[in-house]
């Protein structure tokens, strides 16, 4: 299939657009509603773990402010109201609770190096955990797999960010690729909201459990690179990221209309 033919598949998915917004609250309010849905949604999918997991994303019009969820209530449980802004050093503006501090220091050094990010993920999903244990990207190894070739970054150190300086190393090693397997760790995503940064992440856990079972069958056939460039730029947009994303969405408010408020 060439190039063009490609646009015209992407083209023809969009049976809808991301939001325009008429102010900074309104477009605050959504970002807000979907981190707290994308939570539950990670939830559900049993990306969640203690005390671990956390998303975040860029305050629409302080930016180099964050809201994250709160350290200690399950990603099942979070609403709007638990959400918890705090700016890059760590200091809380706005919400009651703590935070993550390492995730919160990580996310922050990512948002900072990167001002067309406006959400990152990271949760401790068990098949992004093993497969970073290889330390190496994902093959394009079937077609779904094909929109992260040549998009992953492969972070060795630091193994444990407590310092502004660590985190400053792994952003720096994300570099702008919008994904990041941390070596023996686990995934983390970014995207211009937070509907592509979670479809990101949800579609790459997937991407490293089909690679493990692949790998663990014995060998496997890989998609030529040119083939594997095509399929990233048709099906690996933000906007196309972001319409997968509307799906689970839907869902959740389906099944419980004021789930999130």
């Amino acid at each position: 299939m060439s190039d063009t033919e490609m646009d015209k598949v992407a083209d023809q998915l969009m049976v809808r657009s991301p939001p325009v917004f008429e102010s900074i609250d309104e477009e605050r309010r959504h970002r807000l509603e979907r981190l707290a849905g994308v939570c539950r949604v990670f939830g559900r999918m049993g990306f969640s773990e203690g005390l671990l997991g956390h998303i975040t994303v860029r305050d629409p019009e302080h930016h180099d402010r964050l809201w994250i969820n709160p350290l200690g209530l399950s990603f099942n449980l979070v609403k709007v109201s638990d959400l918890i802004q705090a700016d890059h050093d760590g200091n809380i503006i706005i919400g009651r609770g703590q935070v993550n501090p390492v995730g919160l220091l990580l996310h922050s050094a990512v948002h900072r190096a990167r001002p067309e990010v406006a959400a990152v993920c990271h949760a401790p999903s068990t098949s992004g955990s093993a497969w970073s244990a290889f330390g190496a990207p994902v093959d394009p190894i079937t077609q779904d797999m094909c929109v992260f070739f040549d998009d992953q970054a492969i972070i060795r150190e630091p193994r444990i960010s407590l310092t502004p300086a660590g985190a400053d190393m792994f952003a720096a090693q994300f570099g702008d690729k919008r994904i990041g397997i941390q070596v023996g760790h686990g995934l983390f995503t970014t995207g211009h909201s937070v509907d592509e940064a979670a479809w990101w992440f949800i579609g790459m856990d997937k991407a490293a459990h089909v690679q493990l079972l692949a790998r663990a069958a014995g060998a496997h056939e890989v998609w030529p690179a040119d083939a594997a460039m095509r399929v990233r730029g048709a099906l690996g947009s933000p906007d196309v990221e972001w319409l997968s994303c509307q799906a689970l969405w839907d869902g959740m408010i389906g099944a419980a209309p004021a789930a999130c408020a």
